[in-house]
């Protein structure tokens, strides 16, 4: 294969997470004109985030195993085919309930496309040291497109090309991913099956419902005043989460692999980096929502600024993790701690600044900046400090279980602090300055990271070098 087709091809293959990260940080920034636009509630605008999130995680996994099963380039192909028609109706929605069914669909087709963009690159990139150039474009057009949304998000809402601009944050998807269908079928090679093991369908449709009735109550439940309905939910929930770990254990006993298999725990550090991540994550995308509120509705910021100065917090996120990442190898543990200070001392900041609506620019423009180089020195750095002692044969099993609990995290955080945060506003929607919704929601979000760094210094030290040549 030439040189220049490989890296063409790498591009193609790519389209996948920048498109799934670019639909998950597009919406932070406008959630405010979408909530106008369906005429929803501020529980409605949580789950635009939650149901894409509850649809990716719940099948993410068995999304990495259907490219070994039926074939990398059909299942890329077909996971992009539906995220653009899924994209199509999030674009045309009229209704809350129309917008997050499409964003759940969305959500589904993104964990079976996205797996198949990086397994496609050992085959591109046979060459060991060409392929781990391919993972760092792969990565650095991953952190662009977290950029790239945020600042889309806030751009396009304000613009005036059609009545609701704020659908066209949906609609862009749509020349990209058919664009992406197109090539892909010219010039993505069929790979040999590897393997014809059955899928656990069960564990996926199991862990979907787990995460609905345990998430959609939270969010709805506390805005209806907590109805029957949703205690009920709750604990279908605890019922389901039985039936799925006695459906993972049967599957065990058959011989056949489960969609999370128990032996990943073994080791001490994997399982304390999942509790760290999930705390970190617990911040992750609540901070983007009481912020992206805060900012055009507190404060009165138009779209477009605001989208500006998340662009600031997402630079400050690129140049730290392009900085720092590749000294946890020598530092292991400190990198991360040092990111989770960093990003505490700022939502400290934040509470300073924010509580006004005349801060000054820069105030606001730096303070971005250094949350992002925060998040950026500890974010890229929790995978490697937990599966770095990981043998190479669970490494696809472990790291499909980390990826899976990120996105509940996520999803679990926008639920628990975004409830925070509308409960302590009184009059919804937002026509003024909440301080005290803003500072109980960040002071939660400054909780959760207090008690990452914490665990983080816990953590057992260990010989990061020694542990890379084993």
């Amino acid at each position: 294969m030439k040189k220049n087709q490989k890296w063409f091809l790498l591009l193609l293959v790519s389209s996948a997470i920048f498109l799934s990260v670019l639909d998950l940080f597009i919406v932070n920034v406008a959630l405010p004109s979408i909530k106008s636009g369906i005429k929803g509630t501020d529980a409605d605008i949580q789950l635009v985030i939650v149901m894409y999130i509850i649809g990716y995680a719940s099948f993410l996994i068995t999304g990495g195993r259907a490219g070994a099963h039926f074939g990398k380039k059909k299942v890329f192909l077909i996971g992009m085919t539906l995220f653009t028609i899924a994209s199509f109706f999030c674009g045309f929605s009229q209704s809350a309930m129309q917008l997050n069914t499409a964003r759940f669909i969305q959500g589904i087709s993104a964990a079976f496309m996205v797996p198949q963009g990086m397994a496609f690159i050992p085959d591109l990139f046979p060459d060991l040291t060409e392929r781990v150039k391919a993972f760092g474009v792969y990565g650095s057009i991953a952190g662009m497109a977290s950029v790239v949304g945020q600042f889309l998000g806030g751009l396009i809402p304000d613009l005036s090309i059609i009545e609701q601009s704020w659908r066209l944050i949906f609609l862009i998807n749509v020349p990209i991913g058919v664009t992406a269908v197109i090539l892909g079928l010219k010039y993505l090679k069929a790979h040999e099956l590897r393997t014809a093991e059955k899928f656990d369908f069960i564990g996926s449709i199991l862990l979907m419902l787990i995460l609905i009735t345990f998430i959609y109550p939270l969010i709805q439940g506390r805005e209806l005043g907590w109805p029957a309905w949703s205690i009920g939910m709750l604990l279908i929930s605890f019922i389901l989460l039985l039936a799925f770990v006695y459906n993972q254990r049967q599957i065990v006993k058959q011989g056949r692999s489960p969609l999370l298999s128990v032996s990943v725990f073994k080791d001490f550090n994997f399982k304390m980096g999942l509790l760290i991540s999930l705390f970190y994550y617990l911040v992750q995308d609540s901070y983007f929502l009481i912020n992206t509120i805060n900012l055009q509705n507190g404060m009165g910021l138009s779209s477009a600024r605001t989208g500006m100065y998340f662009v600031c917090q997402g630079l400050g996120y690129v140049l730290a993790s392009l900085l720092f990442t590749p000294w946890v190898a020598r530092y292991g543990k400190f990198i991360p701690l040092t990111g989770s200070v960093i990003m505490i001392v700022a939502l400290v900041f934040h509470l300073l600044i924010f509580r006004s609506n005349d801060a000054p620019q820069i105030y606001i423009v730096i303070l971005l900046f250094v949350y992002g180089v925060g998040c950026g020195t500890i974010l890229p750095s929790l995978m490697t400090i937990s599966l770095k002692n990981i043998t190479k044969d669970m490494l696809g099993a472990s790291s499909g279980v980390y990826l899976t609990l990120q996105q509940v995290s996520v999803a679990l955080g926008v639920a628990v602090v975004g409830g925070v945060f509308f409960a302590h506003l009184h009059n919804p929607p937002i026509t003024t300055l909440s301080p005290v919704a803003y500072k109980w929601a960040t002071l939660l979000d400054i909780g959760f990271l207090i008690i990452v760094t914490v665990l983080l210094f816990l953590m057992p030290k260990t010989n990061q070098q020694s542990d890379q040549l084993k």
